[in-house]
């Protein structure tokens, strides 16, 4: 309850996150049927680049920063296009100011069809997503617990849609909560896309929590591991001390362009987003091919 993203908005973990949730919701875009958004941990929705907190630690500036005005290979380009666009839209000419939370994101990116549930528990935070969004009938904000919230709330009328799930991982045991939540959902909604990021403190255990969230939707619940993407960026060696080195998501029922986007674009984006020596990127289903042989087996 104590963590505040406002420190934090627009840094490298941000642009890995919010490309992936701009990328999915492109995807539902391109069929008619109505979907709907779900998001376990909203924050407020935007972030004020030159406010106190951001301007206190202004991580930003080696996030979004270096990426907005830059030129773009055409692959890049291609990932990127409507998470800029969007950054773009919030903000008059060259001057960065304004940085969108996961919410806004999805708003502005879905029809007036569309439907977004958005949780958040800290109280002021809460009350601040709600006045954002009052005029905005497609949401609904509730101050809830997102992980006590989500499988009441899965499947959707829809039957259709996304959830991002993204704890601030202030809980030694999150990773376990994320697990316990993930499991429970999909159980009553295989065929939505869940989007689950995680920071690598500790590449143990996110290794971990992925392998063994891949191995349980492999062997139990039959999904394809083509079903299972996992996409890290980490901007200098995940073993030095500081401020965060790396994060990253899981994404199960990806858009099934998704990884050939992101193997695309990783790589310009993590030369040009690092911090020091032993940055780098990864995208695979999580589980190597000898790993698979032994499930099969």
């Amino acid at each position: 309850m104590n963590y505040r993203h406002a420190f934090h908005a627009g840094n490298f973990a941000d642009i890995l996150k919010h490309l992936v949730l701009a990328k999915c919701v492109e995807h539902l875009n391109a069929k008619p049927k109505p979907y709907r958004y779900i998001d376990t941990h909203s924050g407020i929705g935007g972030y004020d680049l030159a406010g106190d907190e951001a301007a206190r630690s202004p991580e930003w500036k080696d996030g979004i920063g270096r990426l907005i005005n830059a030129e773009l290979p055409d692959a890049v380009e291609s990932l990127l296009a409507p998470y800029l666009g969007i950054i773009r839209d919030m903000n008059e000419g060259d001057t960065l100011r304004h940085y969108p939370g996961s919410p806004e994101i999805a708003t502005r990116l879905m029809r007036e069809g569309d439907r977004l549930h958005l949780c958040e528990l800290h109280p002021q935070d809460s009350e601040t997503l709600d006045a954002r969004y009052k005029r905005d009938k497609r949401v609904k904000v509730e101050q809830r617990d997102g992980y006590k919230a989500l499988k009441s709330l899965v499947p959707p009328p829809e039957k259709r849609g996304l959830v991002l799930i993204d704890p601030p991982f202030e809980d030694k045991d999150e990773l376990a909560h994320m697990a316990e939540a993930v499991m429970a959902a999909l159980d009553k909604w295989p065929t939505g896309t869940f989007v689950f990021w995680r920071s690598l403190k500790n590449l143990w255990a996110a290794d971990r929590f992925d392998n063994g969230l891949a191995e349980w939707l492999i062997s139990e619940k039959q999904l394809a591991p083509e079903k299972i993407l996992r996409a890290d960026l980490w901007i200098r060696d995940l073993a030095s001390e500081g401020k965060l080195a790396g994060a990253g998501v899981v994404v199960i029922n990806p858009p099934w362009t998704l990884e050939e986007k992101l193997t695309a674009g990783l790589p310009w984006i993590a030369d040009t987003l690092a911090q020091g020596d032993g940055y780098g990127w990864r995208v695979d289903g999580a589980l190597t091919d000898e790993d698979l042989e032994d499930l099969a087996d």
